[in-house]
């Protein structure tokens, strides 16, 4: 399930040619935007992936986090920010991911969430370490 009033737009947040989510219309807080199925990866699948483009698309997965997945849907799409309008939810058993409103969002604004896992989560992620 995708809320129909997001699309998938050029982003400045998304570097060079880079993409991300945007509201077509308001939407308010407490909002699901999608619930996507994943396609889980073992930990050495989720390895070899690690060594192509798809690394900056893929979650960690599992209780362990040595799991990985490609995420249907928009997900792989969202953009981290510390200051977050989303967040996600791993659920394990259904493999699937959802992805909610944790801030009401304005027509055009483009929705992100936070790579930590936590909206409150200001470590520095990967890619600006």
């Amino acid at each position: 399930m995708i809320l129909p009033s997001l699309v998938i737009a050029p982003s400045p947040k998304g570097g060079k040619g880079g993409r991300g989510v945007f509201a077509t219309e308001n939407i308010d807080a407490d909002t699901i935007l999608e619930i996507s199925p994943v396609i889980v990866l073992s930990a050495s699948e989720r390895k070899a992936i690690e060594e192509t483009k798809l690394y900056h698309y893929i979650f960690e997965w599992g209780k362990t986090r040595k799991q990985g997945c490609v995420a249907l849907g928009y997900v792989s799409m969202y953009n981290h920010d510390y200051s977050a309008n989303c967040e996600y939810e791993m659920d394990f058993e259904a493999s699937t991911i959802s992805v909610k409103a944790i801030k009401p969002i304005k027509k055009g604004e483009e929705l992100c969430i936070n790579y930590n896992a936590d909206p409150e989560d200001k470590t520095p992620v990967w890619f600006h370490l």
